[in-house]
């Protein structure tokens, strides 16, 4: 395990990746949250992880930061079921958000500023939740500023896979390592395994898909943006045939 100093000191001491380096060739950071619920903006984060990955040297060397956090309102039922916090333990073992959000965002601020992507699964609801909590606690303006959906660097492994990936069946994070054959560390719906589980998908799906591997960073926003549009598409009408309605949320624009 990295303390937060540690992991902040070694990416502030990593050069900055060149707008050409290829999506196989990068380093990421990696990101998952556990929250009290599923609403971005009012529910809140319980424990997050950042995993920075060396793509030379793999989950080895991998240096991981962890938080557990007090949000100050009620874990739902069915969120405490799926992580496991219940109110009474995160009140007495977590950090108060305020210190935790400001830590949390400047080790993704410096890996923003070294082109260093952002990984997550699904990734709009870790940012998202990552956004209300820090406007929620009215953290500074350089920090909130600084997640403004139209800068940030991701990689979405999920919007990556729907559009190389034709299989049927779920696209859950349990079931997309299956099917690419990574092996978790830890029990699923763990901040921590979720995140080393997210970033073992580059390598697979990578190699799988050379297109996906070879994409520049300066391309990686645009091509997913446009192939969560593709997705969009096809699934709202499958919506449409079921007598259902359609989703409207885009992908970081």
């Amino acid at each position: 395990m990295t303390d937060t100093p540690q992991l902040l000191d070694h990416i502030e001491a990593t050069e900055s990746q060149l707008a050409t380096t290829r999506l196989a060739d990068s380093w990421l950071l990696g990101f998952d949250t556990e929250t009290t619920g599923a609403t971005p903006g009012n529910d809140a984060i319980v424990s997050a992880t950042l995993v920075l990955r060396n793509p030379q040297s793999g989950h080895a060397e991998d240096l991981v930061g962890e938080w557990l956090i007090n949000p100050h309102r009620h874990i739902s039922a069915g969120a405490s079921r799926v992580n496991g916090f219940t109110d009474s333990f995160v009140e007495e073992h977590g950090s108060e958000p305020t210190s935790a959000l400001e830590e949390i965002s400047a080790v993704i601020i410096a890996a923003q500023k070294r082109n260093i992507p952002l990984l997550a699964y699904n990734a709009p609801f870790d940012v998202k939740m990552l956004q209300g909590d820090l406007r929620r606690w009215q953290c500074s303006p350089e920090i909130t500023d600084a997640f403004d959906d139209s800068t940030l660097l991701i990689v979405d492994p999920l919007v990556i896979d729907r559009a190389v990936s034709r299989r049927s069946g779920k696209r859950t994070l349990s079931f997309t390592t299956e099917y690419y054959g990574v092996e978790p560390y830890g029990d699923f719906h763990d901040a921590t395994a979720d995140t080393i589980a997210a970033v073992d998908l580059v390598k697979p799906i990578s190699t799988l898909y050379p297109q996906v591997g070879n994409l520049e960073l300066s391309e990686l926003m645009d091509w997913q943006r446009q192939a969560h549009r593709v997705w969009k598409e096809s699934f709202n009408r499958w919506l449409e045939s079921k007598g259902r309605r359609p989703i409207h949320e885009n992908w970081f624009e």
